[in-house]
């Protein structure tokens, strides 16, 4: 059995942002064209669930996973 990967909250300061900005902005990926491609292909999941859009609009409290690292939109 896998233990789950720990969750790191990055604050945004605002009430939200869309899924494309939040990847670059936490730094789990650096380029456009990196999270595209990503998110494309699947290996983004929000809340559990892969999302393929990448202006899908988050809100605080939903949890981001990309290649094993897990992180929460926060205040």
């Amino acid at each position: 059995m896998t233990n789950p990967a720990p969750i790191d909250d990055v604050p945004i300061g605002g009430e939200g942002i869309r899924l494309g900005q939040f990847l670059k902005f936490a730094g789990l990926l650096d380029s456009g064209g990196d999270v595209k491609e990503a998110i494309v292909g699947g290996r983004v999941t929000v809340n559990g669930e892969v999302d393929r859009r990448r202006g899908r609009q988050l809100t605080l409290g939903d949890v981001v996973s990309f290649d094993g690292r897990a992180v929460r939109v926060a205040p």
